[in-house]
């Protein structure tokens, strides 16, 4: 029986190799537009699929192998006689191999200035209906969508006479992620340009960036995939240039402690230990900033994940230099910086474009048997109506020092207390049942410090112990959302104190 194997690739990485081992083996290629021309450019013989069709290629290629010639011997069962009499009785002709990838849909979206009909017209119709009818009939179809699988394609064939059914039902299962994920990236292009919101289907595609060791704990299994095209300000699109392989922790927490450090403009430095921040200083320059996030937990920043917004220096390498830490991002490390710092052989040093501006995105969060899909919380106080609830306005340093505890507490776990300064924190509450017990942990750890600090929380107060313990400590000025039905209670006994207070009418939880 004609051996027959049918190639068609917009990248065409390995596919000369494959079709010439291919003929060796006896196989008639039969092949399309570009491939066809690739192919005959290094002598391979191959037959046009408009030959094969009786068809010539209609609509600038948009209709090409959708055809009865072409699907008939993809689709054929080889152990059924009624198939085989029918391919007999229309003269066609059992495809066996299938060598298949499709348009460059992500690549062209993914060029600045690409139009709607640029990428709609990189959207393949054939090529994903060759895919999954040969996916299929795995049983008697080999189909490749991969250049790495080419060799051991080649290699079986060799020595087997054929593809074990071991191998092509994996090959099958592979061709099967990729059109669903080339399809989930298209319905994602499509649902933006739509401008849909809560619809009624969400498929979403990441793609492998690494194998993780375990998970949390080392009794869970772990992988750790990235967004295409998503953004490059992220840990998901750093760039790794020392250290260790990263952990399923690390990530999560490097993930954390970027989101925190984006939020401002002036050198600033975040420490982080469990998602939760445990020190965050601004200044005039990166080695300040970083001082300061140092002091305000000198115990907790051990092991912890540090991230800075400007090039990290010799001096600040050096600082950083005498603390067990597992990551450090940073824009860019000088080449002091990264001589001094590559001194400890597992410390991860990231870069993330900081410059990049970052792409709107939606935060996912799984739970058993779904998902919770929403708006990342984004929302500045710049965005915010806010209004001096008491009858003592702030003044200049307690604005600033103000507006400092809000962007830091946003990121703190429910419910949280930040207490700071204007430019560190003193003291965090993270993750308590109740707000004043967060009040409480904040406010131990700041102790004599916060005489003349501000406290920031990222919710209302239900009642106004808050405010009472507050006080007690010395807080002279408070940020809250608002809202609760006693918010009077709050209100009266900030006053009591001669604490200022500001409504934000914004919540941030973070569970």
């Amino acid at each position: 029986m004609k051996k027959r194997a049918l190639i068609s690739v917009s990248e065409k990485s390995g596919v000369v190799e494959f079709a010439s081992e291919l003929e060796k083996l006896g196989f008639e290629i039969i092949s399309t537009g570009g491939t066809k021309k690739t192919l005959k450019e290094h002598g391979i013989a191959v037959k046009g699929v408009s030959e094969v069709t009786g068809f010539p290629e209609i609509l600038e290629g948009r209709v090409k192998t959708l055809h009865p010639m072409i699907h008939g011997g993809l689709l054929a069962k080889a152990d059924e006689p009624s198939h085989q009499a029918q391919l007999s009785e229309h003269g066609i002709v059992p495809i066996q191999i299938v060598c298949v990838n499709l348009y460059p849909f992500k690549n062209t979206i993914a060029k600045p200035g690409t139009t709607f009909e640029e990428a709609i017209e990189q959207i393949d119709i054939g090529g994903p209906a060759m895919l999954r009818a040969s996916a299929k009939n795995h049983r008697h179809v080999t189909v490749a969508v991969d250049p790495a699988d080419y060799p051991s394609i080649i290699s079986e064939w060799k020595e087997n006479g054929s593809v074990t059914a071991t191998t092509r039902q994996r090959l099958a299962a592979k061709v099967f992620r990729h059109t669903a994920a080339y399809d989930a990236l298209i319905a994602e292009y499509m649902t933006e340009a739509a401008n849909e919101e809560n619809i009624e289907n969400v498929t979403l595609t990441f793609e492998l960036k690494q194998g993780l060791r375990y998970g949390e704990n080392p009794h869970q299994q772990a992988s750790f995939y990235k967004k295409p095209l998503g953004s490059n300000y992220s840990v998901a699109n750093a760039e790794q240039l020392h250290g260790k392989e990263l952990s399923y922790n690390n990530i999560n927490d490097a993930d954390a402690a970027l989101q925190i450090v984006k939020e401002f403009s002036e050198p600033a430095a975040v420490a982080v230990k469990h998602m939760n921040p445990c020190g965050v200083g601004i200044g005039d320059t990166i080695y300040d900033a970083f001082t300061k996030a140092f002091a305000a937990d000198p115990v907790s920043i051990f092991g912890g994940i540090i991230a800075l917004n400007r090039e990290v220096d010799g001096e600040t390498a050096r600082k950083l230099h005498e603390i067990f830490l597992e990551i450090i991002i940073a824009p860019a490390f000088s080449t002091e910086a990264l001589e001094i710092l590559k001194g400890k052989k597992n410390v991860r040093l990231l870069t993330v474009p900081f410059a990049v501006q970052q792409k709107k995105e939606k935060r996912v969060t799984s739970i058993e048997g779904g998902l919770l899909l929403q708006d990342m919380d984004n929302y500045s106080l710049e965005q915010a109506e806010m209004k001096v609830a008491t009858k003592r306005e702030p003044t200049d340093a307690e604005w600033k020092a103000l507006r400092f505890g809000w962007k830091v507490v946003k990121h703190v776990k429910s419910n949280a207390i930040v207490v700071a300064a204007d430019d560190m924190t003193i003291g965090i509450g993270a993750g308590q049942m109740n707000r004043v017990g967060a009040a409480k942990i904040a406010l131990e750890q700041a102790g004599s410090k916060a005489d003349g600090a501000i406290m920031a929380s990222d919710a209302f107060f239900p009642m106004d112990d808050t405010v009472e313990a507050a006080a007690k400590a010395g807080i002279t000025a408070i940020i809250q959302p608002g809202g609760s039905i006693r918010d009077e209670d709050s209100i009266k006994k900030a006053d009591e104190y001669g604490i200022t207070m500001v409504f934000t009418g914004v919540r941030h939880f973070r569970h």
